[in-house]
């Protein structure tokens, strides 16, 4: 028991896929367990919840986060995206048209968290920030080539029990290349 006074919930605001929530949480609900229990945002999935699969993967102001580890109230009136909030209506999201065409999936099971990753990764890596996998890492060499091995290494955070990663990595480079291409 907390010491007489001393409050051990919140009620916060979430900003997520463009709505606001309003909800009482306890202080140690993840963002995780407000994402699915509370907003019924199934999408996100909950893995291993210790933050080492990446299925829970979610954007927090347009960064990657595993869900898992962050705390609700550390995400209050921050913009959050889950899967549910990628594509545009009936439109798919470049990223997630790839993973359709490419098999970038088996089961569906890490999907969400790989494609919201993989919108991580092409943000990183046209702001112009290194991987482990970069070899020059100057700010004045500009963004490395997309390879695949820089793919794979930007992506590591995300398992996938079926073995996907052949897929998983074409996507990402197919979604890569048409944010590169003109809109008519």
């Amino acid at each position: 028991m907390p010491p007489a006074g001393i409050s051990t919930s919140s009620s916060i605001t979430l900003h997520v896929n463009g709505e606001k929530y309003s909800l009482p949480v306890d202080h140690r609900t993840t963002l995780l367990d407000a994402l699915r229990e509370r907003l019924d945002l199934t999408g996100t999935k909950k893995g291993c919840d210790q933050g080492q699969c990446g299925a829970c993967t979610v954007l927090v102001d347009g960064r990657r986060t595993v869900s898992c580890l962050q705390l609700a109230v550390a995400a209050e009136g921050r913009e959050i995206t889950t899967i549910e909030g990628v594509a545009d209506g009936d439109e798919l999201h470049p990223v997630q048209q790839a993973f359709v065409e490419l098999d970038g999936f088996q089961c569906g099971y890490c999907t969400p968290g790989q494609i919201c990753s993989a919108l991580g990764v092409l943000q990183e890596h046209a702001a112009g920030w290194p991987s482990a996998a970069t070899e020059d890492v100057r700010p004045e060499a500009g963004p490395p080539p997309l390879t695949p091995e820089e793919i794979r290494e930007r992506m590591s955070g995300n398992l996938c029990r079926c073995g996907a990663y052949v897929s998983i990595v074409r996507a990402v480079a197919q979604a890569a290349e048409s944010a590169k291409e003109p809109v008519a």
